[in-house]
């Protein structure tokens, strides 16, 4: 299995590391899949708007909700991770198979077996190589999913890289 998972400490470091990732491979010519998040910082509360970008090709879609000032409960939009979630899948079924699927966070959707997990699954059937972030709180749904068999991934880009073209044995 090839499935690699990504965990900082820092806020907004996965999603950071994972956007470079993409771009990285993109300018390797390898062939990405899946979603990266954007933060965006609101000048007049602590949490930010949450967007992902749809790889490969950019669209962006806001994933996060504004619950309000006083709210303390989930701000993700489940419709608009469930219109990502659709794109990422028929890139899947694409004419051209991605080399890889990047998985902005195995979040607490995925945990509850909704969000990207079927694609995460999926693309693995594919044997196409998966990097997601996850977070602690999550951690152990993860390890569950992946049986076990999920391995920590480097935080350099070049290691990603190569982590990425050693999984796919059909690049170059």
């Amino acid at each position: 299995m090839n499935l690699a998972y990504i965990m900082t400490s820092e806020r907004g470091a996965t999603d950071r590391l994972l956007s470079a990732l993409a771009e990285a491979l993109a300018d390797a010519g390898l062939r990405t899949a899946g979603i990266v998040q954007t933060n965006i910082e609101c000048g007049d509360t602590e949490l930010c708007d949450m967007d992902v970008r749809v790889l490969p090709d950019g669209q962006t879609i806001r994933i996060s909700q504004s619950l309000g000032r006083q709210s303390r409960g989930c701000r993700l939009n489940p419709e608009a991770l469930e219109q990502a979630v659709a794109h990422v899948q028929n890139s899947l079924i694409a004419k051209t198979t991605p080399d890889v699927l990047l998985v902005n966070k195995f979040g607490k959707h995925e945990a509850d077996g909704r969000g990207m997990r079927e694609v995460i699954a999926e693309a693995l059937a594919l044997d196409i190589p998966v990097i997601s972030g996850v977070n602690r709180l999550n951690f152990d749904a993860f390890q569950e999913f992946a049986g076990g068999e999920a391995e920590a991934a480097p935080h350099e880009i070049s290691e990603l890289v190569a982590w990425v073209k050693k999984s796919k044995t059909h690049i170059e």
